[in-house]
């Protein structure tokens, strides 16, 4: 992670983007579950724009060339959230 994306993360409100983009994401994911399954959503909280690629970093790249100075509440399409991390986790 860059510096600039480190004092960006400083400057947010972490847990204000993870239940607003968790409340926005379950208004969404009747469109993209079951058949974008294993995809990921990025998705920017203020304007609720949401963003699919087939990885997170494809879903995290389309949304910051839009919005290069966001955070966003990222999101692998058919999974909840603890499956997600256990995933990340067993992976790396």
């Amino acid at each position: 992670m860059s510096d600039n994306n480190g004092e960006l993360l400083k400057k947010v409100d972490i847990r204000k983007i993870a239940e607003d983009g968790a409340k926005i994401y379950e208004q969404v994911k009747v469109n993209y579950d079951p058949k974008e399954k294993g995809k990921f959503l990025a998705i920017e909280i203020e304007n609720e724009k949401i963003y699919l690629g087939n990885t997170s970093a494809e879903a995290m790249e389309l949304a910051r060339q839009n919005h290069p100075d966001k955070v966003f509440y990222i999101v692998k399409i058919g999974y909840d959230t603890a499956e997600t991390l256990a995933q990340f986790f067993t992976s790396n």
